[in-house]
């Protein structure tokens, strides 16, 4: 027999692991001291050991790990996780790439411009919202003009029920007769008399920056959004959204925008 100690130097794994697969019931000791819990194995046993190893190394969890010790070894059944295994890495190398170049990017702009990115760019998912909400078709240069007097609208209509209403979104989409706005706030009630309900769908991905301060520099914060999107190798994927994280003072000195473009690979 053999000791933990020996049988995890052998096996050149932790004292910690062995008590978590004997926990899972994957790798139970050949004997255990009743009195002392002293754990002591078989040498028999390191083959099992070296199949859970390799397996694990393989990405395997341990649910997978046990159904194939179970049950034994079906090739066929075999092939199918290792396939789902490799996509699964294919995809965490993918992700890994993006990121070492966007690391190097971001180096390179320090080493060559000796300056930082002014907007920090992060990649996420966005949730379905729906809203009440009204919208407008407009020219583009009258979208500045056109979104703080929907917003106002919209909230003689709501009225003392605008006030429990927390996030406010605008989208923003080219249309035939110019920029197609829809601005609301997140709602779970039903529809009155004076707005729409919108349902702003789910994204899978999105490129988001944030904007600080007042409204008329916020082209230059999209600028630094559309360009990461750019050197990121996305393509916008639809209508961009602003959410109002803090638009409460009049001379919008304090406020918070979260920019949001959805994207997708070409």
């Amino acid at each position: 027999m053999l000791s933990i100690g020996a049988f995890a130097q052998i096996g050149q794994v932790t004292h910690r692991m062995l008590r978590h697969w004997d926990t899972a019931g994957l790798l139970v000791p050949a004997h255990v001291d009743e009195f002392s819990g002293y754990r002591s194995y078989d040498p028999s046993q390191l083959e099992r050991l070296h199949r859970i190893v390799a397996l694990r190394q393989l990405g395997f969890g341990l649910d997978d790990i046990a159904l194939i010790l179970e049950q034994g070894i079906d090739a066929e059944r075999i092939a199918a996780m290792l396939r789902l295994r490799r996509a699964e890495v294919e995809e965490e190398h993918r992700v890994a790439a993006a990121r070492l170049v966007d690391v190097e990017r971001r180096l390179h702009l320090i080493e060559s411009e000796n300056q930082m990115s002014q907007v920090e760019i992060i990649e996420k998912p966005l949730p379905a919202v729906r809203l009440a909400a009204q919208t407008a078709s407009v020219p583009e240069h009258e979208v500045g003009s056109t979104v703080g007097p929907l917003f106002e609208s919209l909230e003689n209509v709501l009225g003392d029920e605008c006030g429990a209403l927390s996030t406010p979104i605008a989208q923003y989409s080219l249309g035939e007769d110019g920029m197609d706005i829809t601005v609301g706030y997140a709602y779970g009630g039903e529809r009155r008399d004076g707005f729409e309900l919108v349902d702003l769908p789910a994204v899978e991905l999105a490129i988001c920056g944030v904007h600080l301060g007042a409204m008329d520099h916020i082209r230059e914060t999209w600028s630094a959004v559309h360009a990461e999107i750019i050197a990121r190798g996305y393509v916008p994927s639809g209508p961009c959204r602003e959410l109002y994280v803090r638009a409460v003072s009049e001379d919008q000195s304090d406020w918070v925008t979260e920019l949001q473009q959805p994207v997708e690979r070409p």
